[in-house]
């Protein structure tokens, strides 16, 4: 008789869904970063540009600079936020094929549930992986509006604001921020 080791599952802190439905935009991470997890906020890790370029794009006009203890307030503002995979890793390249997979058609779900006017993927990785998982098509996409649909929330992608991508800079990040924020204006 073999006897085998059990299996420890060990549960890892995630972040939350902020969705809700009537939401202008929903900000789609491909998933947290391990110091966002561990302090329990989005985009938390210092050198991140998500909240700066949100300050300076005027998407949000709050009267104040927003950061990382503003996100589960964000759905006042018609903002929510999530993640194409919740596992939280040192690095996006950490992610398994798998878990982009089951994380798209998780993500498929609560998208179509939630129905925001826009969904804004952060960076083309998360967004080619709910292409090629979700809807099993061809991962092809560029910056900005995207030709496809999701429901009827329609589709945009930015750039990446971790500190991974640091060939953008503040302002090229902003700047996509600001023309997110004159899309959602026009379909409104």
């Amino acid at each position: 008789m073999v006897r085998r080791k059990p299996v420890v599952m060990i549960e890892q802190t995630t972040l939350p869904d902020y969705l809700c439905p009537g939401l202008d935009i929903v900000f789609v991470g491909i998933n947290p970063g391990a110091y966002s997890a561990e302090v329990g906020r989005y985009f938390a890790t210092p050198r991140n540009r998500f909240w700066a370029a949100l300050n300076k794009s005027s998407i949000v006009n709050a009267g104040r600079d927003l950061g990382p203890e503003d996100d589960a307030s964000m759905n006042g503002y018609g903002i929510g936020l999530t993640d194409v995979v919740k596992r939280p890793s040192g690095s996006a390249a950490d992610i398994r094929p798998a878990e982009f997979k089951a994380g798209s058609l998780v993500l498929q779900g609560k998208l179509l549930s939630c129905q925001p006017l826009v969904v804004c993927f952060n960076g083309l990785t998360g967004y080619k992986n709910y292409l090629r998982h979700a809807l099993a098509v061809k991962p092809e996409a560029t910056l900005g509006t995207q030709p496809r649909i999701i429901g009827g929330s329609r589709v945009f992608v930015t750039l990446n604001p971790s500190p991974a991508n640091a060939a953008f800079s503040l302002r090229m990040i902003a700047d996509w921020y600001w023309q997110l924020g004159k899309f959602r204006d026009q379909l409104k």
